[in-house]
């Protein structure tokens, strides 16, 4: 891993605020951005349209392999494209979303998926002196040597009110549990294969719980500033 440029790992489960935080402390200290969950969307999207049966693991290690991916890294524009085309808003859908957990827990698909990303987080990196890079277990396989180890959580219920306002505009009683099978079964499914619920060593803890978006990225870019104080320029 490129050690000139600052490298910021964050882990968390769904509904942490991960993704939102992430591209906003990228932006803040003015580097790229990757998010990894959604390669596994993208695959599983792939996988979809092509007629791959999820519960064929060969079939779908090999189309982790085959998929004409490209990655957007501007924290402001968020950006999939498989052969061209722009999948960002299709990878959302609850279609895909419903069997992710199928691909993500392909112990095939992972060491293809993880080693491109230690590709993109060099590239990126090397591009615009930086890359915050976020998902499930970037702090401790993807990249356990970055500046930067950050697990990002919440409560279970801090995490079902913001999915549940993400994906129904609100936070009333039946949409929570309308969102509670995407949280609390994906994170029990992923949860098979990698390890984002509790911090490992050398990985910062921030709970965000009781503290609002601008409060969480303050929280994650006063570790930056702490852990690489000589590669953070905020």
């Amino acid at each position: 891993m490129n050690t000139q440029h600052l490298v910021v790992a964050i882990d968390g489960p769904s509904g942490s605020g991960k993704s939102s935080v992430s591209r906003a402390v990228a932006r803040e200290l003015g580097i790229g951005y990757l998010d990894t969950g959604a390669m596994y969307r993208a695959v599983t999207w792939w996988c979809l349209e092509e007629g791959v049966d999820l519960d064929d693991t060969a079939a779908v290690e090999q189309a982790s392999r085959d998929i004409p991916l490209e990655m957007g890294t501007d924290p402001s524009h968020a950006s999939v494209q498989v052969g061209g085309r722009e999948i960002e808003d299709d990878i959302r859908t609850t279609r895909v979303s419903e069997v992710v957990s199928k691909v993500a827990t392909n112990t095939g698909v992972r060491p293809v998926l993880q080693q491109l990303q230690r590709d993109l987080i060099d590239r990126i990196a090397t591009r615009t002196g930086g890359v915050v890079a976020e998902g499930r277990d970037i702090t401790t396989v993807v990249a356990p040597d970055a500046d930067v180890r950050v697990l990002l959580t919440a409560s279970v219920e801090a995490r079902l009110r913001r999915r549940s306002k993400e994906l129904h505009g609100h936070d009333a009683d039946h949409a929570v549990e309308a969102t509670r099978d995407q949280i609390v079964r994906r994170d029990a499914d992923d949860s098979t294969v990698s390890e984002f619920t509790e911090a490992a060593d050398g990985v910062h803890l921030v709970d965000t719980s009781d503290l609002d978006f601008e409060q969480s990225i303050a929280a994650v870019i006063d570790v930056v500033r702490r852990e690489a104080p000589a590669k953070a320029v905020v």
